[in-house]
């Protein structure tokens, strides 16, 4: 392992997680940075407790973060840290064009200061907008729909541009949607897991008609790192399974997998702007990296579906509030974890 310390941003979130699981396991010195927002949990990496550093922090905040890079040096970085659902973007986009924007050049300029061997940029299949037929490549132009797809091609191109102008060691991965054990419960499948496990209706935007192309999250934390540890520098790589389904499809898998009626599903108005189809061309990362994704659909959801039914708990308290009400995060961060703001660090481990 050429460069061992890995800081990785968003580490308390739903991928960002998996990423710092998977980096432990590899023999990376990982350092989480997070904000702790309302998607983000330290529950998250309770399998790793004790063999990370972190400190909860703004990306934004550029004095803490300049200070957290000066303190531990990282010679590689995942940036993981965003804004990320669609439906909150169109409600308001200030914090989108905050985190995912100005965020990202605040974790760029510390790389730079900081001689960051390799930064990955985590963006979206998003990015390149809808597509009827056949496959988006790298080289397929941006044509964001959404605030936060416009969002992340905005930082896309910010990354792309250190590259070019300052020689920062940046490469960007497109992954296609992600599923899987703690993901926050606004995206459609803990969405959908969590209304049928209350035999309450589904909500399906229009007809269910949209398509997309689904990521099992360990997947996708191991194309990252295949991207770190045997992609190019300056490079783009998307990230897709080649598992393409409907929302309708998908949620009527959920419910046979949970035994319930496909009579939950509810059709409601459609959302803004929203992209019929993704599909990513791949073959660039399995040519220069080997990977390719190893779970299959059917397998996912039913591992995610057990997960979440032997987790109802956590799934339930997640977007109510109970988390914070029931630990407090005061006392969860307590004294053991670094408290990363402009003013004082505290030290400390996790």
């Amino acid at each position: 392992m050429k460069f061992k310390k890995l800081l990785i941003t968003g580490g308390a979130g739903f991928i960002g997680s998996e990423v710092a699981r998977q980096a432990v396991k590899k023999g990376y010195d990982v350092v989480v940075v997070d904000k702790l927002t309302y998607a983000g949990d330290l529950a998250r990496l309770k399998d790793i407790r004790g063999k990370y550093k972190f400190y909860k922090a703004d990306i934004c905040d550029k004095k803490a973060i300049d200070s957290i890079f000066k303190q531990e040096k990282p010679g590689t970085v995942m940036h993981l840290a965003a804004e990320s659902h669609v439906d909150r973007s169109i409600a308001d986009a200030s914090p989108f064009i905050r985190t995912n924007f100005e965020g990202t050049q605040v974790i760029l300029d510390a790389a730079r200061k900081r001689g960051t061997k390799r930064l990955i940029h985590m963006s979206t299949d998003e990015i390149y907008g809808e597509i009827e037929k056949g496959k988006f490549s790298e080289k397929s132009p941006p044509a964001p729909n959404s605030p936060y797809s416009a969002s992340k091609a905005a930082a896309d191109m910010l990354a792309q541009a250190y590259y070019r102008t300052y020689d920062l060691p940046v490469i960007i991965a497109r992954p296609c949607n992600n599923y899987g054990p703690w993901q926050y419960p606004e995206k459609l499948v803990p969405v959908v897991i969590k209304k049928a496990i209350r035999n309450e209706k589904v909500p399906i935007y229009a007809r269910g008609l949209n398509m997309r192309e689904w990521l099992y999250v360990s997947d996708c934390a191991r194309a990252l790192f295949s991207i770190l540890e045997k992609g190019k520098v300056g490079e783009i790589y998307n990230v897709g399974s080649g598992q393409e389904r409907k929302n309708i499809d998908t949620a009527g898998l959920i419910l046979d997998v949970l035994g319930k009626s496909h009579g939950l599903i509810e059709f409601v108005k459609d959302r803004p702007g929203h992209d019929l189809r993704y599909s990513l061309d791949s073959k660039k990362i399995k040519q220069h990296t080997g990977w390719s994704a190893k779970v299959k659909f059917e397998t996912g959801i039913k591992e995610t579906v057990a997960w979440y039914t032997g987790n109802s708990r956590w799934l339930f308290d997640a977007d109510s509030g109970e988390k914070f009400k029931r630990r407090g995060i005061l006392k969860l961060m307590g004294s053991n974890c670094w408290q990363g703001n402009s003013a004082q660090m505290r030290r400390g481990r996790f």
